[in-house]
């Protein structure tokens, strides 16, 4: 059994990615690219698509049918992707939907903005893992998110790779430029995934 292209389509043919596409849209029409309306919408609407699928198969008991079949390996590893893909697609889509203005060339940085919501979604998802709750699911990366905004505005001026708006629309001058922010986002996300299939293995080992 294929388990990414199964949850690969769970996750973008579910009422929580329509619902985020949809307010992310609003928001972007409403507010703007720039908003910060729009930033605090990345880390926690990229969370919405697929981030609780794991803990949904755990307590309905799903998983002992479905495991089997699967496998280890390529479960985690679907449920992962699916998580990261959905994340970072919900975002790109509503930025390609809504047309930029004179707010800058957002299209340009799509793949950032994609990398962006994929890295709050795997984290958002391996939170909820860890603490096996939905409530740390929607709210782990938002206050992750504002943990990095605060260190930097507050204490680490100079340290601009901390803050989480720069990983989409930087302002400052990145080594090896956006090539830079590409390869630091994909370390951080195949960190977290790591910490994702361990935690995920300990977990089915007691299914």
């Amino acid at each position: 059994m294929n388990s990414f292209e199964t949850d690969l389509k769970r996750a973008f043919f579910s009422v929580n990615f329509l619902a985020g596409l949809l307010i992310e849209c609003f928001i972007l029409w409403r507010s703007g690219f720039q908003s910060e309306m729009f930033r605090i919408s990345v880390p926690v609407l990229s969370s919405l698509p697929y981030t609780t699928a794991w803990l949904g198969d755990y307590k309905s008991g799903y998983i002992k049918a479905y495991l089997p079949r699967s496998g280890t390996a390529s479960y985690i590893l679907g449920k992962f992707l699916s998580c990261g893909i959905s994340g970072g697609a919900l975002l790109v889509l509503a930025c390609m939907a809504i047309p930029a203005g004179e707010e800058g060339d957002r299209e340009g940085k799509l793949f950032l903005i994609f990398l962006s919501g994929m890295f709050w979604a795997v984290v958002s998802a391996t939170l909820a893992a860890a603490a096996k709750s939905r409530y740390v699911a929607y709210g782990g990366a938002f206050v992750l998110f504002y943990v990095l905004v605060i260190l930097y505005e507050r204490y680490f001026k100079g340290w601009y790779c901390l803050y989480p708006v720069e990983w989409y629309a930087p302002e400052h001058t990145w080594v090896l430029g956006d090539i830079g922010i590409i390869w630091m986002l994909t370390g951080m996300i195949v960190v977290i995934g790591i910490l994702y299939y361990e935690i995920l293995r300990r977990c089915i080992e007691n299914v």
